[in-house]
């Protein structure tokens, strides 16, 4: 059975496998969840760069994590992200 999860920008259901997992921890923290197994709050998005810009231009964190999410730590995600050549 396919784990559907949705993603923040694009509200489209996909496959787990074909997003990418956001998570905030206890402490507040955020950061990529490559393995899909950090404890915390996780917010998928697609692998796609035009799905990432939106997710920016939305504030779709924002929403997903009920708090502000600073710029700096969406860019370094971004970076992180788009290094690993996932796209």
């Amino acid at each position: 059975m396919e784990m559907l999860r949705m993603c923040v920008a694009c509200r489209q259901s996909k496959d787990k496998r074909e997003l990418v997992r956001i998570v905030k921890n206890k402490e507040g923290e955020i950061s990529l969840d490559l393995t899909g197994k950090k404890n915390g709050r996780g917010a998928y998005v697609c692998k796609e760069r035009e799905c990432f810009n939106k997710l920016k231009k939305q504030k779709s964190l924002n929403r997903a994590f009920k708090a502000n999410v600073p710029e700096e730590v969406i860019n370094v995600l971004e970076e992180e992200l788009f290094k690993s050549n996932l796209s």
